[in-house]
């Protein structure tokens, strides 16, 4: 399954590993992704997310009726 977030649109990024002797190595930096259950109101229905932390936070700051608005605006499958 893609570690994508579904809201903020967090992916995984490369980077180096960088030790002391400063002999760099690539690495993936992979986002923290969870599935997550949310009760929209608005429609009387649970929607299953796949959200980051970061995401998680936005949707508390925001509200999940908004949140789920601005998904489908950007034509995300919910």
């Amino acid at each position: 399954m893609s570690q994508v977030c579904q809201v903020t649109g967090a992916r995984p990024r490369t980077g180096n590993h960088v030790p002391h002797s400063q002999h760099r190595t690539k690495r993936w930096f992979r986002v923290n992704v969870h599935k997550k259950r949310y009760f929209v109101p608005a429609e009387n229905r649970w929607v299953t997310l796949r959200v980051s932390a970061r995401g998680q936070k936005v949707i508390d700051a925001r509200g999940i009726d908004r949140v789920v608005k601005e998904l489908r605006a950007r034509g995300e499958r919910i």
